[in-house]
């Protein structure tokens, strides 16, 4: 590829710049303020998460008040570019832009060596953002070489404050109203989930959503790993989605689909993983052996995709849910560097969906419920987390219901229950006297 090439491509991306600049009607993400204090420091701003969730216009936004050059290695007329085409970029973003001290790469994994290129940036002072739809790629070639020189920002589709401040809903009404307006909208979300395509156009959620669930498979695994059973491996990912907010086992999936051992079973888990397609929660335990051997829980990075692609929807919606508040926990935890998340369970059944820890300490326990009515609620939800207080030594207990609200008593052990639209938009519990 020439020069004249690169450099007629740049110029055609820094239109594309110009359009997102110039566009009044973006959704300031609720962690953008959080990571611009950081925008001046010396490591690298590595924007990760799933494909088409708002990486790059968000990254955009965090320099929107800097001169900045950007490139977005996600075209396919940069598709063969290669490490030794990167210098000739450099000199086209030069050309393009003049002697800037910030600079924005999309989808730079798309590139072999991006990482050797990025670090010679940082040495000449350049204050780089790139963005990357694989987190173990990014993750290893970042420890190697960037190694205390990179800040990671994991990005997932909108929450539901974005999703309500782009469909121009008050986020504070609590009148009656208010609530049913909030309600309402929470089943919404739900259905269609917080890719903010979707969330702009939601009828054509389902078409979209089939082909960015298609193009994830394609292009952010099956095209960057030796996948060997091709179709085995897409089965795991359906299955897998059809298991959210549920148990698994690899050796379960192993048997399931036929595989030869529990180390290709690990490996596809890990790939969907790495592409941000699902989540795999670890139980909660003392002993790192038990944590490695014990079930995993699944959860998909969007409900809207568990909608398109999971037929047992209609039927778990406490399931839904359940996704739902491990989403907005993980958005916790992005910003909270010590923040853990687990579940727990014993051999008598008792399950506690999150276990939140920070350093040795339990802060949280919480249960999700569709149920609604305090009897059922009661009956259904609070042994459990009693139990698992009593053995953890954790005293915040909260349940996140459909729309019930107070405090329950369980053998002297006090529970808090809030909705969880009022959970999601940060609403603290209601003080109830006991």
């Amino acid at each position: 590829m020439n020069g004249r090439h690169i450099r007629d491509i740049i110029q055609d991306q820094a239109v594309e710049k110009q359009k997102i600049s110039g566009n009044r009607k973006l959704i300031e993400r609720e962690n953008l303020a959080h990571w611009k204090r950081f925008i001046d420091s010396e490591p690298v701003k590595v924007t990760t998460g799933v494909r088409r969730s708002g990486k790059s216009t968000f990254t955009h936004l965090l320099l929107s008040d800097r001169d900045y050059a950007y490139v977005n290695f996600d075209d396919e007329r940069l598709s063969t570019i290669g490490r030794m085409g990167l210098n000739d970029v450099l000199e086209a973003l030069y050309g393009q832009y003049g002697d800037f001290k910030y600079l924005l790469m999309d989808e730079v994994q798309n590139v072999e060596g991006w990482e050797l290129f990025v670090n010679r940036l940082q040495r000449s002072g350049i204050r780089t953002c790139v963005t990357g739809s694989n987190a173990n790629l990014l993750g290893r070639e970042l420890a190697t070489h960037l190694t205390g020189r990179a800040l990671p920002i994991e990005m997932l589709p909108f929450s539901f404050t974005e999703f309500l401040l782009w469909n121009g809903i008050d986020t504070r009404d609590t009148t009656t109203r208010g609530k049913a307006v909030l309600k309402k909208a929470l089943e919404d979300y739900m259905k269609i989930g917080g890719f903010p395509e979707v969330v702009k156009e939601p009828d054509m959620a389902r078409d979209y959503l089939n082909a960015l669930y298609s193009s994830i498979i394609t292009k952010d695994i099956l095209a960057r790993r030796e996948i060997k059973y091709v179709r085995t491996f897409k089965e795991i990912a359906s299955t897998l989605l059809s298991s959210f907010s549920n148990l698994m086992t690899y050796n379960k999936l192993k048997n399931t689909h036929g595989l030869k051992s529990v180390h290709t079973a690990k490996n596809y888990v890990d790939f969907l993983a790495e592409a941000y397609l699902v989540q795999i929660l670890d139980k909660f335990s003392p002993k790192p052996k038990e944590i490695a051997n014990s079930p995993k829980k699944v959860y998909v990075i969007d409900t809207g995709l568990i909608g398109v692609m999971s037929r047992s929807v209609s039927e778990n919606l406490g399931g839904l849910m359940e996704n739902l508040v491990f989403l907005q926990l993980l958005r916790k935890k992005s910003l909270e560097s010590d923040l853990e998340l687990f579940f727990w369970n014993d051999y008598q059944d008792h399950e506690i969906d999150f276990v939140l820890r920070k350093g040795k300490r339990i802060e949280e326990l919480i249960q999700v419920t569709y149920a609604s009515e305090p009897a059922d609620i009661m009956s259904r939800e609070t042994g459990a987390l009693v139990k698992g207080a009593g053995l953890l030594g954790c005293k915040k207990l909260t349940i996140i219901t459909w729309d019930h609200e107070g405090r329950l008593r369980k053998n002297g052990t006090a529970i808090n229950c809030i909705p969880l639209w009022k959970w999601l938009l940060g609403f603290p519990a209601l003080k109830i006297r006991d």
